[in-house]
């Protein structure tokens, strides 16, 4: 799953930001206002936050995504996960990576999605990597085991 978030994000952006040209043209309404690609470069996390644009920064973002990749893949192969838990460590950490990998060659994150509904101008944009990182930390909460013991106090 890790290999395939990966492959599906960097190939989307390749697509999108480079071949479709969203570099330059900046927005492509697809389906509005319900999909739109709209051009953005996230230096820091979600939201833009810690994105001040330094090189400390983004050198910061870096490890600690690499480090939070690691973490989870030494406890995913030390834990008995179900399969829904596995796809979804699996998805984080391809996620995390591919925006890695994003930072690694451009200095920042490319983002070109944009969602919005009901009369809510969204105006944040994001890649399938959030998506599937996202998707990821959900299928751990609800899918991996829990390995709370209860005391024999009380009983």
């Amino acid at each position: 799953m890790a290999a395939v978030a990966f492959v599906v994000d960097q190939l989307s952006k390749y697509l999108v930001i480079h071949v479709m040209e969203l570099w330059r043209i900046r927005s492509v309404d697809v389906l509005p206002p319900v999909l739109n690609f709209r051009y953005g470069e996230n230096r820091g996390i979600n939201f833009g936050l810690f994105g001040d644009g330094s090189e400390a920064s983004r050198w910061v973002l870096i490890g600690l995504a690499v480090v939070i990749c690691a973490g989870v893949l030494i406890w995913a192969r030390r834990t008995a996960l179900p399969r829904m838990a596995q796809a979804g460590a699996g998805l984080l950490v391809g996620g995390a990576l591919a925006n890695v990998l994003d930072r690694l060659l451009y200095g920042y994150v490319l983002d070109f999605l944009n969602m919005s509904c009901c009369g809510f101008n969204n105006p944040f944009v994001f890649n399938l990597a959030d998506v599937f990182i996202f998707a990821g930390a959900i299928a751990l909460v609800f899918f991996a085991p829990d390995h709370k013991t209860t005391s024999k106090k009380g009983q």
